[in-house]
């Protein structure tokens, strides 16, 4: 079962990264890209192929060849299209600034899809580095997007962006270990907590359940929820209840029990409970955080239909079953969860039981996608958030 991108690649930000991440969301002459200028003539008609970057181990692989997807090669055989497939995202950031020279100077970055956490989308979307996709030549798409993902704030109707997995910031416990319960975010800072909670280091990824707490709607938090949030980190950090801020080793302080709760991500939690049952996750009373790792398409891509038409593959629901019973996240396209259903393979049929793979209608009702931090915001979140976590 592979690690989650989550889990794998937390960003650890400096405060260097995120004031040139905020300089670059400004929208400054030098970095915008009009709507006109985006486009070069496609070589998808006479070009069979494309170039797509995505994380580590964020698709499927042949159990006995890891060097074979499956999926993929069922694209490239039923279309004729050749994939080259890279595995070159390793944290947004990075890679943001590994493509974002050609991207501000009008180039081609050479790849033509790409996939990125929703809040680095948002800044690609603001900057017009990615081109708008064509539904009409997506019906896969247009049919079976999770309606809870159809229109982020950053990208109403998902123009420019489409969910390639998704998952659920929530908490995670060692139930046995605690001996309760855990149902809301206040819950972390019971006095039977103390020094063994941790929280997410990185801003984007921490914030917004942390506001759900406080009964704020993420979908329109304002700086004064922001800050309030802070003044309360800052409380238990002094105190001592917080043990430390964590990126990609939050799990094993859980599977050692030097932490009995930490904010978490679904995906890593259906891995642990493999070997652990008695670690769970909850989605609290208060709600949680759906985001999604999402494609997109850059600017002046030479094969955007060939790109297009890759996207759409994925969403055809019998291709995002077969990918949602490999990476266990949360699945875009709830009609896969019928085609895992009716597997013949118990274990892959009990998949589409997994309120963490498919959220049944009660955790979907708490479930909602924060808007992002705009630029204007960044410098100032970012400087004081750092200076709490201590990076």
């Amino acid at each position: 079962m592979p690690l989650t991108p989550k889990y794998r690649a937390l960003p650890r930000r400096s405060l260097l990264l995120a004031l040139l991440g905020g300089v670059a969301g400004c929208g400054v002459p030098a970095a915008y890209v009009r709507p006109g200028e985006r486009a070069v003539p496609d070589l998808s008609a006479r070009q069979r192929k494309l170039t797509w970057a995505n994380w580590p181990l964020y698709i499927d692989t042949d159990d006995d060849h890891p060097e074979r997807r499956p999926t993929l090669e069922a694209f490239e055989k039923r279309t004729g299209i050749s994939v080259t497939y890279t595995e070159e995202i390793n944290d947004n950031d990075e890679f943001f600034g590994k493509i974002s020279p050609a991207l501000m100077n009008h180039q081609q970055t050479g790849r033509d899809l790409i996939v990125m956490s929703d809040w680095m989308c948002a800044r690609f979307v603001r900057l017009g580095w990615v081109q708008r996709m064509d539904r009409e030549g997506q019906p896969n798409v247009a049919a079976h997007l999770d309606p809870l993902l159809r229109s982020p704030a950053f990208d109403p109707g998902r123009r420019y962006t489409v969910p390639w997995q998704s998952g659920i910031t929530g908490i995670a416990y060692n139930r046995r270990k605690l001996g309760r319960e855990i149902r809301t975010v206040s819950d972390l800072w019971a006095g039977d907590l103390k020094g063994r909670v941790t929280l997410l280091s990185g801003l984007d990824e921490a914030f917004a359940l942390l506001m759900q707490g406080n009964g704020v709607d993420i979908t329109r938090w304002t700086a004064a929820d922001f800050h309030q949030v802070c003044d309360q980190v800052e409380k238990y950090v002094a105190t001592g209840h917080i043990r430390r801020f964590t990126g990609n080793d939050y799990t094993k302080d859980l599977v050692t029990g030097d932490v009995l709760a930490c904010q978490a991500y679904s995906g890593d939690v259906i891995q642990l409970r493999a070997d652990n049952p008695d670690i769970r996750f909850v989605v609290p009373e208060e709600g949680g955080e759906l985001w999604s790792d999402s494609l997109m398409i850059p600017d002046r891509a030479l094969h955007k239909r060939n790109a297009e038409r890759l996207v759409d593959h994925y969403y055809e629901p019998e291709v995002a079953a077969e990918l949602a019973a490999w990476v266990n996240y949360v699945c875009p396209v709830p009609a896969a969860r019928d085609v895992l259903a009716a597997a013949k393979d118990k274990d892959t049929a009990a998949l589409a039981e997994n309120a963490l793979i498919f959220p049944d209608a009660a955790m979907r009702r708490r479930l909602v996608i924060a808007r992002d931090i705009t630029s204007g915001e960044r410098v100032e979140f970012a400087k004081r958030w750092n200076a709490i976590v201590g990076l």
